[in-house]
């Protein structure tokens, strides 16, 4: 019995999954090696958690070159061990974001960027504005060490924000499209005023998350003019993707395949995928090759 391959015509033409591409938003989390903390908000678990290991042959199956790493405020917060120790596993291909308290010092900041840490995240989609109150100080030490602020923010949150922000040169990178308010419009404050920082080059935001801001399931029709909204006032060359593995609480089944076949549909023209996918990540955080 003979066994045929698939036909070559059904693989010929160049797709999204042979291009080289950078994920800029994804977490790991190892609790046999790393336990989580007692009090942390959240604990993965079951098909949640995704291990360094995991993620390596994920990387691998869909020729993802190198990826941001984002420590999660679930399971871990302030406990960066497991992000940093992956890391230095990464042979130089991954870097990470953070979890910092605002009153980080220029030494501990500088620390973790010699060990491949290109920011902090700040979550105030988690944990409300008022956290973020006193945080100007950190801002303006991670824009000395010319490391990234990297906002999560939702709903109606940014305006409250802007003083702050505005207050600082640091390099502003927003989460998950801003995770806007779908019922509240395309035109709402927040998202204008996303888009009023990507036109005037003072930020970086990512096509990423559609799952927690969307109404609609997969494949999200209902972000589609805010991704592109965002595509227009940025351009791809302020715009990045991450898929979010390894996809904490989703309402719905995720799946990184299916993310990177919608990442084609969006950006239909192949220079512009590529500047997402590769050049902007590569400027912004400093990846080789």
């Amino acid at each position: 019995m003979h066994h045929h391959a698939l036909p070559r015509h059904s693989r010929s033409a160049m797709t999204i999954f042979d291009e080289a591409k950078i994920d800029c938003h994804c977490h790991v989390f190892d609790p046999e090696r790393f336990p989580y903390g007692e009090g942390n908000f959240y604990h993965p678990a079951g098909q949640e958690r995704g291990t360094p290991a995991q993620f390596a042959a994920l990387r691998e199956a869909y020729g993802v070159s190198g990826a941001l790493l984002v420590g999660p405020n679930s399971g871990y917060d302030l406990d960066n061990r497991c992000l940093l120790d992956t890391l230095a596993q990464g042979g130089g291909r991954l870097k990470g974001v953070a979890v910092v308290r605002n009153d980080a010092s220029h030494e501990e900041l500088a620390g973790l960027k010699d060990k491949g840490i290109v920011g902090a995240a700040l979550n105030p989609a988690l944990f409300g504005v008022d956290k973020y109150a006193d945080a100007a100080g950190l801002l303006r030490r991670l824009g000395e060490l010319d490391m990234i602020a990297q906002i999560q923010v939702r709903d109606d949150q940014l305006p409250a924000l802007l003083p702050l922000l505005d207050a600082c040169e640091t390099r502003l990178l927003f989460d998950h499209c801003g995770r806007p308010d779908i019922a509240a419009g395309i035109d709402q404050p927040a998202f204008e005023a996303l888009l009023d920082l990507g036109r005037r080059g003072r930020a970086w935001v990512k096509l990423s998350g559609y799952v927690k801001f969307a109404r609609t399931p997969f494949p999200y029709p209902d972000t589609l003019p805010y991704v592109e909204a965002l595509l227009d006032a940025f351009t791809p060359d302020a715009c990045l993707w991450g898929s979010d593995w390894p996809f904490l609480r989703a309402p719905e089944r995720v799946d990184y395949g299916t993310l990177l076949a919608l990442v084609e549909r969006l950006l239909p023209d192949a220079a512009d995928r590529r500047k997402v996918l590769l050049e902007t990540p590569r400027r912004l955080f400093g990846f080789a090759g």
